[in-house]
């Protein structure tokens, strides 16, 4: 793994992409233990369109050790170094039939364990009883996710598409984005591989239209410590 390109693309792009994290083998025993799950939880939504499980990790605590393999943690700790730890998770299931797609849009809020006004964070939210506020910027600015896909994905199936280097133009407005001067990139990994990203980039994911199923493990990573009186809704290390 070239680990200076990877930092490099990270830093100014906001974004790179590192193939071969998981074997095929894995990668099977991976969904094997999805499949297996008990569907009748809360955290489970299932539509036409879509499959998911918020609180992944939590859901499905045995997942845990296939996904955080030495060569996973290897991986993230040459790019990050240390004190990262996961506070977000969630697993998607894009059907090969499905019309779901994601408009433009940063990941401007994150997971908390109450609803509670404090100065510098944002106006709270409640989706699926979960609740989300607006850190400070600087603690958006140092997140990273990693998105594990498991299915080989591509413009066709929904990979996602962003806009180069618009992590660093701080909050960046939908409407405000400038066609002139930016340029989209679809973000095509393969099964067993995984995109790296800063909540900051601007991304977007369009319907399907081959026909392909599309599964990814989304994880979000910060090393902060919030504010007194709340704390972050999953945290595993």
């Amino acid at each position: 793994m070239d680990i200076t390109r990877h930092q490099y693309e990270i830093v100014r792009q906001g974004f790179s992409v590192v193939e071969h994290i998981y074997t095929d083998a894995e990668v099977k025993v991976i969904v094997a233990g999805i499949e297996n799950v008990d569907k009748a939880s809360p955290l489970f939504r299932q539509t036409d369109d879509l499959f998911a499980i918020r609180q992944f990790l939590k859901a499905v605590p045995e997942i845990s050790p296939l996904i955080f393999t030495g060569r996973l943690k290897t991986c993230l700790q040459q790019l990050f170094g240390d004190g990262y730890f996961a506070v977000k998770s969630i697993y998607f299931d894009k059907p090969g039939s499905s019309n779901w797609f994601v408009a433009w849009h940063q990941d401007l809020t994150i997971s908390v364990d109450k609803k509670i006004e404090i100065t510098g964070y944002g106006p709270g939210t409640v989706k699926h009883n979960q609740f989300a506020v607006q850190p400070p910027l600087h603690i958006l600015q140092d997140n990273f996710t990693i998105r594990i896909h498991l299915d080989d994905t591509d413009e066709g199936n929904g990979a996602l598409k962003v806009l180069p280097g618009s992590h660093l133009k701080e909050i960046y407005r939908p409407e405000n984005i400038d066609w002139q001067q930016e340029t989209e990139v679809s973000c095509n990994v393969q099964a067993g591989g995984i995109m790296i990203m800063r909540p900051l980039l601007m991304h977007a994911s369009n319907r399907t239209t081959n026909s392909k199923r599309r599964r990814v493990v989304h994880i979000e990573f910060s090393r902060a410590t919030l504010a007194d009186g709340i704390d972050w809704a999953e945290r595993i290390y």
